[in-house]
C-alpha cells in the first residue's frame, strides 16, 4: 500500500447509487492514473438504504486507495460534502457528486487549471442532459436571482463539481453553519477562481435524489445564507401597504366630503374591509414567516449540535480522523449503523 501523501483527494457523496458506484469508482480512477500523482476516493456513505455500503467495502478492499465515511444516518447531501472535505488530506480536493452525471473525465481539466495557479476551479455547465424544461429554467432563474441579491459572486449554472486548494478546504472547514450552500462557501472565502466548460450527462441509472421539495429546500438555504433581502422585503412591503391604507382613507375622506348624502357606497360596504383585513392579515402572517425562517437557523446554530456522525471509516488516514475528532463517534473503526 503506497504511504505517500496524496496530492489529490476525490470526494463524492453516496446516496443509494448501488447500480453507479462501482463504475463511478473506475471512471475516477481511470482519469486520475495517467497523472502519475498519488489520489484518494473518499466515498461518504449519507445513510444509504440499499448495497451501496457493501458495495463500497468490496472496493475499499480491492484497492485502498478507495476509503469510505459512513455517516450513522442520513445528514444530507451538502454536509457529506463537509465531512468529506473534513477528512480529506490531499493538496488539492476535487468534490463530483456519484451519479456519473459529472463526468469524471473532467477532473485532469480541473487539475490543468489549478496547476496555473487557481485555487477554486469550478465546472460550468454549458449543457445540461436529460433534465426537464422546469428543472433547466428554475435552475437558470435561481442561479441569477441569488447573484443579484447577495454581495457574493456566486457563478451562474455551476454546482458542487469543483476543484478547491488546500488553503481553500481549511478555510471551509473553520465553517461550520447547519444551513450549507456549499457552492456559495467556496465563492465567499475568495482566492483566485476560474471556471472549467463541460456537458452535464443525463443518469444512467437510478433516480434523481434532489425532487421539487428538496430543491426549494435547497434554494431557501442559499438564500438565506448569503441574503437579508427576504427580511428587507417584509419592511418595504409594510411601508407598501401603510403607504397604500394612507392614500385610500385619504380618498375615501374627500369623497365623504364631496358627497355628505351618500351614507353607504359600495366601497364602504363589509366587503371591502373584510378584503382589506385578509390582505394585511396575510401580510403579517408572509412577514412572520420570513423572520421566523431566520430564527429558526438561529435557533440550529445555537444548539451546537455536529454537523454529522461518523459510525465507521474505511481506509482513513488516523491524522484526518483527529483532525475531525469532535464529529467521529470513535477515533477506532466500529461497526457501521446505517439507517
Amino acid at each position: 500500500m503506497d504511504t505517500q501523501p496524496p496530492t489529490f483527494s476525490v470526494v463524492a457523496p453516496v446516496y443509494n447509487e448501488e447500480q453507479l458506484i462501482a463504475e463511478f469508482c473506475r471512471r475516477v480512477i481511470a482519469a486520475l492514473e495517467p497523472l502519475g500523482e498519488p489520489f484518494e476516493l473518499i466515498l461518504v456513505n449519507d445513510g444509504c438504504r440499499d448495497r451501496s455500503p457493501d458495495i463500497m467495502r468490496e472496493l475499499h478492499q480491492r484497492d485502498p486507495r478507495i476509503k469510505v465515511i459512513n455517516f450513522s444516518r442520513n445528514f444530507g447531501h451538502q454536509i457529506a460534502i463537509t465531512a468529506g472535505t473534513d477528512y480529506a488530506t490531499g493538496r488539492a480536493v476535487i468534490v463530483i457528486d456519484s451519479d456519473l452525471q459529472d463526468p469524471p473525465e473532467v477532473i485532469p481539466d480541473l487539475i490543468a487549471r489549478w496547476r496555473e495557479g487557481y485555487q477554486v476551479v469550478y465546472g460550468v455547465r454549458e449543457e445540461r442532459q436529460g433534465e426537464t424544461w422546469f428543472k433547466k429554467t428554475t435552475a437558470a432563474i435561481f442561479y441569477r436571482l441569488i447573484v443579484r441579491i447577495t454581495n457574493v459572486n456566486i457563478p451562474v449554472d455551476t454546482g458542487d463539481f469543483r476543484l478547491m486548494d488546500r488553503k481553500v478546504v481549511d478555510a471551509l472547514k473553520r465553517m461550520r453553519e447547519h444551513h450549507r450552500f456549499m457552492r456559495g462557501l467556496s465563492a465567499w472565502v475568495g482566492f483566485r477562481q476560474t471556471g472549467v466548460l463541460y456537458r452535464r450527462h443525463a443518469r444512467a441509472a437510478g433516480t434523481t435524489k434532489y425532487p421539487l421539495r428538496k430543491m426549494l429546500r435547497f434554494a431557501l438555504d442559499g438564500i438565506t445564507s448569503f441574503s437579508y433581502l427576504p427580511l428587507q422585503l417584509a419592511t418595504y412591503v409594510g411601508f407598501i401597504v401603510a403607504a397604500i391604507s394612507i392614500i385610500f382613507l385619504f380618498v375615501v375622506f374627500v369623497m365623504r366630503l364631496s358627497n355628505p348624502a351618500a351614507t353607504e357606497p359600495a366601497f364602504y360596504g363589509q366587503a371591502s374591509t373584510l378584503a382589506s383585513v385578509l390582505f394585511l392579515g396575510a401580510v403579517q402572517l408572509i412577514s412572520l414567516g420570513i423572520i421566523g425562517e431566520y430564527v429558526g437557523r438561529i435557533y440550529d446554530e445555537v444548539k451546537g449540535r455536529p454537523l454529522y456522525i461518523v459510525a465507521e471509516t474505511l481506509g482513513i488516514d488516523e491524522t484526518a480522523a483527529t483532525s475531525a475528532g469532535n464529529m467521529r463517534t470513535t477515533h477506532k473503526e466500529q461497526s457501521p449503523v446505517i439507517e
